[in-house]
């Protein structure tokens, strides 16, 4: 059998339904054997990045390995910030690189390159990989490919980087399946778990802080139960933050340097936190730590390296999640627990003290009025996807998700650009169905070329643009620490009407400038037939909204701007 034709059979075998590549000669074997042997959906992007993103926004939803394809050279390094973001962000991924035939690599030659475009992409990727592969002889493509989908899978997922010389994608190859056995995991103790039942027990003021490891391990329906069995509230992080639908009673809120400020102040007064799949990173905890590490913690983590990083102090369960939820719940069969009410009254008095919508005094259009009035007018959106700046935490902070209903950003990359090409994989992934993005006018201007992507495919994606007409979250950064000098976010930007350019490429469109326009507008991306096409709304924001509750960089979590100040410049 030809090397492409058992590559792309292998992925139809695993249940990869769509793959995501941009054209180029070093894969044109591979494309070829996906059009003639498969019924795999070969999307074709207008840049590698969003493909990546693309193949990202897939596997968050199916949890199977997103898939993308890139030449060699430019193609391949154009992966390379989607790779991050799989890596940071726990998604599975296989990425595959052509690259030139196996007598035009330089090897250990002292130059810099031998065949056209030939880019050692293998030592890039590698730091930013859970593996890397690159293929020299064709009879190893079987145990490859099924080591690296192995990889991507198994205990913390992420991304696999496979390289394939040209005349490898032609090689002539028996069809051999490898079986490979996975590692053991190490046994919870029962002591450890019993002691947790106590300390849930006795907490007056407990609190489960959900992050993105819940979904990286398909988790979320042993979490719910979980949750209601012990009837803890329950505080999330930005790629937590869809574990707990919005309208849960056991919901308390979204945690971080711009998380809710009820929760971060709830966050701050807790006797006891079980952390479930979260990494309790700068961006959830703050620079400083010190506050959270005089109570109880659990953290329940895969990776070992996480626990007793950042925040000291913690009893370690370094295991996967659906192990340790089947544990718990085996040894806490005949436990009882109690709603804490008087810590839930507490909590609902500072929501009711400190709301979202009331944080910003701004002119025109309140950012999470609107996102409110769009989340209730939404409810047939399979899933939100956030771009990264100010739109991204206004988002998050007054997102209102349904038990069903995903959040996909970028979290440890932070990567501009991520929303509009994972759209387009989510939509895929939910054969067709609509999606929600929220993008801002500096991100959308990344990777604007993926509308052409939506036309084409007749994708139901609705973009929704937050035109600030400047990048804000900087822009707020430069107020506080640069004397308002807007030198590349307010001075030397600028930003295009939307609208008219979701109408070159054939998209219908509108904008909305005034709050008495929200309530027609949201409306209109569902009215009729709108629902199973792509629209784009252009939401104008006044340059000078500021991203609050903001913690202020060098103070405890709990204390935020705009009324408490920094006292040290952000380093993150």
């Amino acid at each position: 059998m030809k090397a492409s034709d058992f590559i792309v059979e292998f992925l139809e075998k695993k249940g990869i339904t769509s793959v995501f590549e941009l054209s180029g000669g070093m894969i044109t074997h591979l494309l070829d054997s996906f059009n003639q042997r498969t019924k795999i959906n070969v999307v074709s992007m207008h840049h590698e990045q969003g493909a990546a993103f693309a193949a990202e926004g897939f596997a968050r939803v199916t949890g199977l390995p997103g898939v993308a394809l890139a030449t060699s050279g430019p193609g391949a390094t154009n992966l390379l910030t989607g790779i991050g973001s799989c890596y940071f962000d726990s998604v599975p991924a296989i990425f595959i690189t052509g690259q030139v035939n196996r007598h035009e690599l330089k090897g250990d030659r002292a130059i810099r390159q031998l065949g056209f475009q030939e880019t050692d992409i293998i030592s890039m990727a590698k730091p930013i990989t859970k593996a890397c592969f690159q293929i020299l002889d064709g009879n190893e493509i079987p145990q490859i490919f099924e080591k690296a989908f192995e990889i991507a899978l198994e205990g913390r997922p992420g991304p696999v980087l496979i390289d394939v010389p040209m005349d490898i994608q032609r090689f002539q190859i028996e069809d051999t399946k490898i079986e490979l056995q996975s590692g053991q995991e190490e046994e919870i103790s029962p002591v450890v778990i019993q002691n947790m039942i106590n300390d849930i027990q006795q907490a007056k003021k407990p609190l489960i802080l959900a992050g993105r490891g819940i979904k990286a391990s398909n988790s979320q329906q042993n979490f719910e139960l979980f949750v209601h069995e012990t009837k803890i509230p329950v505080i999330t992080t930005l790629l937590g933050l869809d574990t707990m639908e919005y309208a849960n009673p056991q919901r308390v809120g979204f945690i971080g340097s711009y998380g809710n400020r009820w929760a971060n102040i709830a966050f701050g007064e807790c006797d006891l936190l079980i952390v479930l799949g979260s990494r309790l990173d700068i961006r959830q905890t703050g620079a400083d730590t010190k506050f959270i590490e005089n109570r109880k913690i659990y953290h329940i983590d895969c990776e070992k390296g996480e626990i007793n990083n950042r925040v000291t102090g913690c009893i370690a369960i370094n295991n996967d999640l659906k192990s340790f939820f089947s544990k718990f719940h085996q040894v806490a069969s005949d436990s009882k627990f109690a709603l804490p009410k008087p810590w839930l009254n507490q909590i609902e008095e500072l929501k009711n003290t400190w709301p979202d919508t009331k944080e910003l005094k701004t002119k025109g259009i309140n950012p999470n009025e609107f996102i409110h009035l769009l989340s209730n007018n939404a409810i047939k959106a399979k899933a939100y996807l956030a771009d990264v700046g100010s739109h991204q935490m206004w988002t998050a902070q007054s997102v209102e998700l349904s038990n069903s209903q995903l959040f996909l950003t970028s979290g440890g990359m932070g990567a501009m650009g991520f929303a509009l090409p994972a759209a387009i994989g989510a939509c895929f992934a939910f054969e067709k169905k609509p999606v929600v993005t929220v993008i801002g006018d500096g991100c959308m201007q990344i990777n604007i070329q993926e509308l052409q992507t939506i036309v084409r495919n007749k994708l139901p994606v609705k973009i929704i643009v937050m035109n600030n007409r400047n990048l804000g979250m900087i822009r707020q950064f430069q107020d506080s620490y640069f004397e308002s000098r807007y030198q590349s976010t307010y001075w030397g930007y600028d930003a295009p009407d939307f609208e008219k350019v979701a109408v070159a490429y054939g998209i219908d469109s509108k904008t909305i400038v005034a709050t008495d326009e929200i309530k027609d507008a949201v409306n209109w991306l569902w009215e009729g037939d709108n629902e199973n096409k792509p629209q784009l709304l252009q939401v104008m924001i006044d340059p000078h909204t500021n991203t609050y509750p903001k913690i202020a960089f060098g103070r405890p979590i709990t204390e935020m701007e705009p009324f408490a100040k920094p006292i040290e410049m952000e380093g993150t």
